[in-house]
């Protein structure tokens, strides 16, 4: 950097009082400049290439006591040897991805398979009826989800399915016979099964027996002859026989709830109050009537009331006396008739505690356990719609499953009914093992609020009401909140909402600093979200929004919140945890964070399956929380701590693997899958759910 008196040097271009000279090509973040004349000021120059610049110091020519900041807006500060373009990004692994199987498969790639497209290329969007400008037409491109991506179920990926009674060398033959979809020839299976993935089997070396026999995908470490599955038996006898893995959907409880012959006893009890005080304000508000008429009314029940006494006793002592309609078994107790007060109910302690946020698609079980092994001290389950749970749907009740290491957890339902929200707590009250459970009224998207459901909610006072009074009624659990600072972007309604919820009984109110409208796209409001927290006291208020790094979580303790919730800030580095806890800000390297990727599709293997099904199911889910982990820096290439809202730069990684995971590439999180889990099928392909619309 050099000036003189009117002639400053930025970048290597030389700024002369409000025009810009130079000589030579120049590369200034996004933009190129060629040797031409050309003049500008700096607020031009900003505008063109979208870096700030900054003077501090007084004196340009003192090196000391000046300094120029060029940082984009947006972008996270790096330090200047790992910067580089995307032309040089993606050279360089390209470069360092030479193997001969890999050129293999992409010249496979490269070749239609059955008139497919090619796997990494995005669909096109669908076509607007009306065609604004080009500016609101990217905008509405990149926001929200990638609702037109290919979607192809895990099992599509086999040709042909082996039949479960053999799979479990069941002594007994089919139930369906002949009419089988399965194929029952273990050598024909055999011939068209794909390539095993490896020498070992993780259930197999966990439990001492894979449960998935021939078909899965590391048959070979556990197949003896004949396809016969081998059992390590000294290993099974040294395992704890206690359950992993609970709130499984028990078959005869899908059958009942199918047909509709669950009873809801507590339920209809609190709907029929509702109904009651309905038709009791419908009747005071007709018309308002004379002391005349009052007394004259109160004389006819009176008198009704002393005709139909003793037929009303008479009723009283046979309702007695007859017997319940519903068969019981053993014998009575208190919790049989006696109602529990809501002190007595059970209690958590929520103070002080990290809480990992319920995530769709990505906080799943596998994912729990990978951030409980960092250190998360509340789990729960993703958003559970209620109606599907009340039909049986085993894909619903699939997101309810709790392992065993997840010492406090809940689960969270969402709704805009009182009947079907109160019908599914007493249901979930009475058939799984939960701490507390939790409503939904912070969802944004466009499927639930226009239902009024999620934060729909948030506007129908007396809808909401209802159904926290009628959940309350039939939870023997704390019942817990999550909201919203409200729908609009300068609307604010949280604040008015709280006391309320005081009122209504719940046990733990959950904000997130941002409005409906906001999306991610605006920082989250953390004074409102202290403001609150008084309103909120006694009961404990949790804040969530931008939490990255134990800073982030410091100064969020200083407001009056009684815990922080993470989202986001897990799903880029699930050693979060870890970091606030021991407050420090922790440089993990590649391989540390390739395990906790490795433990993860253990995980999932355990979860859903080592066969082929199973495995693309985890790889999906990897891919999804791939699509998370590459907007994460790691510490030592960072000048200042890296913001949630701030996008990486293309940058240089410390080793190849570390460069790798920065990609945002899909072919390139195919490729870290492809490490893990083995080649993908040929009819693959995926796009992720979420776009990053927090980015600028």
């Amino acid at each position: 950097m050099s000036s003189g008196q009117d002639s400053y040097q930025i970048c290597g271009l030389e700024l002369v009082g409000h025009s810009l000279r130079y000589g030579s090509e120049l590369k200034c973040g996004r933009l190129v400049l060629r040797p031409d004349t050309f003049q500008c000021n700096t607020a031009t120059l900003s505008r063109l290439c979208g870096c700030s610049y900054r003077m501090e110091g007084g004196d340009v020519n003192s090196a000391e006591g000046s300094t120029i900041q060029t940082t984009d807006r947006g972008e996270a500060a790096l330090k200047t040897q790992y910067i580089t373009n995307k032309e040089n990004f993606y050279e360089f692994l390209a470069t360092g991805f030479k193997s001969e199987k890999a050129e293999d498969e992409k010249a496979s790639a490269e070749v239609p398979i059955d008139g497919a497209e090619e796997q990494s290329r995005e669909p096109e969007t669908k076509k607007r009826k009306v065609d604004g400008d080009e500016q609101t037409k990217d905008k509405k491109k990149r926001r929200g989800q990638n609702k037109s991506r290919p979607h192809l179920k895990p099992h599509s990926y086999e040709a042909q399915r082996l039949c479960p009674s053999l799979i479990q060398e069941s002594e007994r033959k089919c139930f369906y016979g002949e009419k089988c979809k399965f194929i029952h020839d273990v050598a024909d299976y055999m011939s068209t099964k794909p390539e095993d993935l490896g020498d070992t089997c993780y259930l197999y070396d966990t439990f001492g027996r894979c449960p998935y026999g021939v078909t899965c995908r590391f048959a070979k470490a556990h197949t003896g002859p004949d396809y016969k599955n081998l059992v390590n038996e000294e290993l099974r006898k040294s395992l704890d026989r206690t359950e992993t893995v609970r709130n499984s959907l028990d078959k005869e409880l899908q059958r009942r709830l199918r047909k509709k012959q669950v009873s809801f006893k507590s339920s209809e009890n609190f709907l029929k109050s509702i109904s009651a005080g309905k038709k009791q304000h419908g009747k005071s508000s007709m018309s308002e009537n004379t002391p005349n008429e009052l007394r004259q009314e109160e004389e006819v029940s009176q008198s009704e009331t002393r005709q139909e006494g003793p037929a009303a006793e008479l009723k009283t002592e046979e309702s007695q006396t007859k017997p319940p309609p519903v068969k019981t078994i053993g014998p009575l107790t208190d919790d049989d008739i006696i109602k529990l007060r809501p002190c007595e109910k059970k209690q958590v302690d929520f103070r002080d505690k990290l809480y990992l946020a319920p995530l769709t698609t990505c906080g799943n079980l596998p994912f729990r356990r990978v951030c409980k092994r960092f250190g998360a001290d509340i789990t729960c389950g993703e958003m559970a719609m209620c109606t599907n749970l009340l039909q049986g749907q085993t894909s619903e009740w699939a997101l309810l499953k709790r392992h065993h290491t997840e010492d406090v957890f809940g689960v969270q339902l969402e709704g805009c009914f009182p009947d079907s929200m109160t019908r599914c707590a007493e249901l979930l009250n009475h058939n799984i093992d939960v701490d507390f459970v939790d409503i939904n009224s912070g969802c944004p998207i466009d499927l639930v609020y226009k239902k009024g459901g999620g934060c729909g909610l948030m506007t129908r006072a007396n809808k909401f009401e209802q159904i926290v009074r009628g959940m309350n009624s039939v939870l023997d659990v704390p019942l817990t909140v999550k909201i919203r600072t409200g729908v609009q972007q300068n609307c604010n309604i949280a604040h008015k909402l709280i006391p309320e919820l005081k009122k209504w009984g719940v046990s733990m109110i959950t904000l997130h600093g941002r409005s409906r409208e906001q999306r991610y796209t605006k920082l989250a409001d953390w004074s409102y979200i202290d403001t609150c927290s008084k309103l909120a006291a006694p009961v404990p208020l949790f804040g969530n929004g931008d939490v990255l790094s134990y800073e982030d979580a410091m100064r969020a303790r200083e407001t009056g919140v009684s815990g922080i919730m993470v989202a986001r800030g897990a799903l880029i580095k699930p050693w979060l945890f870890t970091e606030i806890k021991e407050q420090r800000q922790w440089d993990i390297s590649s391989s540390e964070r390739l395990q906790i990727l490795r433990d993860f599709t253990h995980f999932g293997l355990e979860h859903w399956g080592s066969d082929t099904q199973g495995v693309e199911k985890t790889r999906n889910f990897l891919l999804e929380w791939l699509s998370f982990t590459c907007r994460y820096i790691p510490v030592g290439l960072l000048e200042r701590v890296q913001k949630i809202n701030e996008r990486p730069p293309y940058y240089l990684g410390r080793d190849y693997l570390e460069t790798l995971m920065a990609s945002q590439h899909v072919d390139d999180w195919i490729r870290i899958s492809e490490m893990l889990l083995g080649p993908v099928p040929k009819n693959f392909s995926f796009l992720p759910k979420h776009k990053a619309n927090a980015y600028k």
